[in-house]
């Protein structure tokens, strides 16, 4: 069951704001890679941009989501006029290929840049800019599954302070179903709806929360 962050229809305007939001930051306002990153992760604008809101997807430019990124993170800068080139730059893309992990993983900015930061997401670029951006989809997952061995299911349970048997009391699913998802043995993201939705409201959290990549 694959759920996205926001509707495919605003995904290329998306990935263009943001791939020019972060090149205006670090190339144009001087702004440390990894400063914007954590701007990123705090800010209420990047988190309106992550639920797919108009606004900021579509009804806005790079250089105008920049200044409010940083502005809400109270990050000083030397203001400049706009600027967005034909050449994309290494921060460009790192930007673009961002904004399509984020939308194709429905992981919030800061559950992303906390594991995989901006700025080793621009020195991706030699390998993986040329390649179908798959790969570098696949290697986020590879990257973030690493620094996470555990599953999203066990996490946000213990997150609850919720025993196996305490969720599967609560939402009805079987107790051996729930341990063979946190076991990895059996694959959550090919659980019926009805019991992503039951763990989901038993946990507080949206069934995409429990979706393994």
């Amino acid at each position: 069951m694959v759920i996205y962050a926001y509707s495919e229809a605003y995904l290329d305007s998306a990935k263009n704001i943001l791939g020019h939001a972060v090149d205006f930051a670090v190339m144009s306002l001087n702004i440390e890679p990894d400063t914007f990153g954590d701007s990123l992760m705090v800010s209420n604008a990047a988190a309106q941009f992550g639920r797919g809101n108009p606004s900021y997807v579509a009804g806005t430019n790079g250089c105008e989501l920049a200044r409010q990124i940083l502005n809400e993170a109270h990050i000083d800068y030397a203001d400049i006029e706009d600027a967005m080139y034909l050449d994309k730059s290494p921060e460009y893309w790192a930007g673009w290929a961002l904004a399509h992990y984020q939308w194709y993983s429905s992981r919030s900015f800061m559950e992303i840049l906390t594991e995989v930061p901006l700025s080793e997401m621009i020195k991706m670029y030699p390998v993986y800019h040329e390649m179908d951006i798959e790969h570098f989809l696949e290697h986020m997952n590879v990257l973030i599954k690493d620094a996470n061995p555990t599953t999203k299911l066990r996490a946000k349970r213990l997150n609850c302070n919720m025993s196996q048997s305490e969720l599967a009391k609560d939402s009805g699913v079987a107790l051996r179903q729930i341990q063979l998802f946190e076991q990895r043995q059996r694959d959550i993201n090919n659980a019926s709806a009805i019991t992503l939705l039951r763990l989901s409201r038993s946990l507080n959290c949206r069934m995409e929360d429990l979706i393994e990549l």
